[in-house]
């Protein structure tokens, strides 16, 4: 992502959502951090309203996987905001690209 703080990274864009033993394709906006204090990356966003999503997740936390052209991670769906839109979280290596060096940081601009 471009025009982004240098303590969060992201991707936006589409990805495809295991969720169970279907595979869909969904929008998504995802962002992360490296957490210091515990030594984690940290990751999360929202996946955009999509009926499919909502009909298998039935409005509860479910545990899923989701892959972008950048990387794939397992994750946990939470509830739907009021526009229908599931929060997706998780702590690993993210499903998207993250700087590893100051000349990757300097690149992302």
């Amino acid at each position: 992502m471009t025009g982004h703080d240098h303590d969060e990274d992201g991707y936006a864009g589409t990805a495809t959502l295991r969720l169970g033993d279907t595979e869909l394709d969904v929008a998504v906006e995802l962002r992360g951090h490296f957490q210091p204090i515990d030594g984690y990356y940290r990751w999360y966003g929202r996946i955009a309203a999509d009926e499919r999503v909502s009909e298998l997740a039935g409005g509860r936390k479910r545990e899923v996987e989701i892959h972008t052209p950048e990387g794939s991670a397992r994750g946990e769906l939470s509830d739907p905001d009021p526009w229908g839109r599931y929060r997706i979280t998780g702590v690993s290596t993210p499903p998207f690209a993250v700087p590893t060096s100051l000349a990757d940081l300097a690149a992302a601009d």
